[in-house]
This record gives C-alpha cells, structure tokens and sequence, in this order.
C-alpha cells in the first residue's frame, strides 16, 4: 500500500490516494458553477489526482457560506456541474461534491472582501439556522435555533442535494460535519445548548448528521462511495472530542458512510490550534484504528515522502490536499517521479515529462 497504489470504494476504483480538498472559491451567482469551476477542477483532474471534490455546496440558498458560494439547492445547478464532471473524468479522475451547510456561520463575506458578516445590502440574508440562538462571534447574527420541522427540511435538504448530485454525475459524496457549520454545530456541547432530542447528550447531538447520513443513503446508490468530515476535535476540554469522533465514525460506518474526512476547529474563535506539518495524521491514524472505518487526512501535507508514508504506515487510506495543490496543480505528476513510479500524463504535456 503506497499513495500512487489504486483504492476501491464500493464501485468507484481510485487511480492513487490523492484527493482534492472542498476549497470555496466565493465565485457563483445564485450558486451557480462557472467557467472559473471548469478550469480551477478541471486542472487537477488533469494533475493526477485521484479524486476532485467540489467546494462545500451548500443544499440551501441560506445554507451558503457567502452569497458566492456554489449551490446544489436547484435544478438550475445541475448542467455545468455535469458539464464539468465530463471534464473531470475524461482526465481519469473521480468527479464528487462536498454537502454543506454553514448554519450560523452563513451569510459572510468572501476573504478578500473582509470576509466578516454581510448584510441584505450586499447580498446576504438575515435568519441564520443553527441548534441553538447563540451567535458565532461578536458582529454576527444571532440565528434562529430550528424547531423539528426545520430540522426535517435541513434532513430533506442534503437528501435533495444528494439526488440532484447524482443527476450532475457526482461518483461520490461528502457530508460537511466539520469546520463550525451546521451539522457540527449539532455535535459539539460549544454551539449547541439544546435541552430537546437534538442537544445534551451524545446520542442526541449526532442524531441530526446521522438522520442525514441516513437521508443521503436512501437517495445515494450503493455503488457509490459516501464520506464525512469531521472536525476531529474542538481543541477545548469543554467541546466536541476525539473519543466522540471515534464513537461516531463507528456509528456513521454502520450507516453506510465509507470514509471519514479528518479535519478540526472551526465551532468557536479564538481557540489556540498547533498546526504543524500533517498535524491531523494522528487523529486518523485512531479513529482507523478503532472505529474500522476508512479515513482521509487533511492538514499541511506537502511532500511527496510525507503524503507516502502517511499510506504506507497505515494512519489514513487518503491523503486530502488544499493549499499545495492550488500552488502546484500538478503536484501528483511530480510526487510520482520522485516515489519512482509511474503514472499517465496528459498527452499534451508529455514534451515537458522528465526523463
């Protein structure tokens, strides 16, 4: 087992173990994917690798992180994912999207722009959803804590997305349950205060990301790979722990999720997190170990030998990229040339191959 060694999830084969990280681009009208989404995914595809996820696309129009964000909530939405889909895959690549909801951290604006909260006037809305009526930070809205039928409609919403997707020729799917957005936002003890089925206890805080894990999968066919990510841990002694990421991802295997996406932070500001070279890896590493669900990892892996041995020692199945590969589109290609092995470059740019 290596990162170029091929990997099947149910029947959706992986050329190598390098996947694509959600990466918003603040870049849709109405949640509309653009020319900018063709050629932004399509490079990667090209670049070798394995998997190329969509930025979180958000199954509300107020589930949007930024008036800008990408959107699976219409039909509308549909014909240029596909259209970039056929890009994606013709390059050998496996085509998928990442399912969001940003709940009480919606409504912002994009991070070149200031990125704090935005009002009507320039594009944003004014109820926020959330499990409890407490506001992310200072100058954000208080949202709205949703009552059960909203918590239905939120469940109907991925389920709708999730068939919307499969109309677009998604091959696989990812649950946002990370990063401070809504579904985390039910798991962790920090944002979610509720006294009802949905708050308090464990069993009722995972009840919402289960109920759509649960909802997904009945739209989703069986053939087709579905993952979640995971903030793994709060990184405070008060908020959502690795033991209980490890207690869910069990129970998310049992409901038919593939993988686990291990990320962290994002409920609260202002929380010291020690970043560092694949900081995430030891959190995979045990929720594999302990929970028997596959997982992927996240988190500054920029070296070839790095992303390798993460595979080779057995701490994660997928090594999930961001920041190097925007820098480095073709980073896959050149990872490959220095792990000797060999992998199929584009025909136009074979001139430019080393030999």
């Amino acid at each position: 087992m290596s990162l170029f060694a091929p990997l099947t999830l149910r029947g959706v084969a992986l050329r190598n173990r390098i996947v694509v990280s959600p990466m918003c681009q603040y870049s849709s009208t109405d949640g509309l994917a653009t020319d900018w989404h063709l050629v932004h995914l399509g490079q990667f595809a090209s670049g070798g690798a394995s998997m190329v996820l969509t930025e979180a696309t958000a199954v509300t129009a107020d589930g949007r992180i930024s008036p800008q964000d990408l959107g699976i909530w219409d039909d509308a939405h549909v014909e240029m994912l596909a259209r970039i889909g056929r890009f994606v895959k013709s390059q050998g690549a496996v085509f998928g999207m990442q399912l969001a909801h940003a709940g009480r951290k919606a409504s912002t604006g994009r991070p070149w722009e200031d990125g704090g909260p935005v009002g009507v006037d320039a594009g944003g809305w004014t109820h926020l959803a959330a499990p409890s009526a407490l506001p992310f930070a200072e100058k954000y809205q208080t949202p709205d804590a949703l009552d059960t039928r909203g918590i239905a409609r939120i469940v109907s919403a991925f389920r709708e997305a999730a068939a919307r997707a499969l109309a677009a020729g998604m091959d696989v799917l990812e649950l946002h349950a990370a990063h401070g957005y809504l579904l985390h936002q039910f798991l962790s003890p920090l944002s979610n205060v509720r006294t009802d089925r949905y708050g308090g206890s464990f069993e009722n805080r995972i009840r919402l990301t289960l109920d759509v894990a649960a909802g997904v999968r009945e739209v989703w066919p069986e053939r087709l790979p579905l993952l979640t990510r995971l903030s793994v841990t709060d990184w405070r002694d008060d908020g959502w722990t690795v033991d209980e990421s490890i207690a869910l991802a069990r129970r998310l295997g049992e409901s038919g999720v593939d993988a686990i996406d291990c990320s962290s932070g994002g409920v609260v500001p202002h929380v010291q997190i020690p970043t560092g070279p694949g900081y995430h890896v030891g959190f995979a590493e045990r929720i594999r170990r302990e929970s028997g669900v596959r997982t992927a990892v996240v988190g500054f892996i920029t070296g070839a030998a790095q992303a390798d041995t993460i595979v080779r020692s057995g701490q994660a199945d997928l090594v999930v990229m961001a920041r190097e590969l925007l820098r480095h589109p073709h980073w896959p290609l050149d990872a490959a040339r220095e792990l000797g092995q060999e992998v199929r470059w584009p025909p136009q740019y074979l001139r430019a191959k080393p030999r």
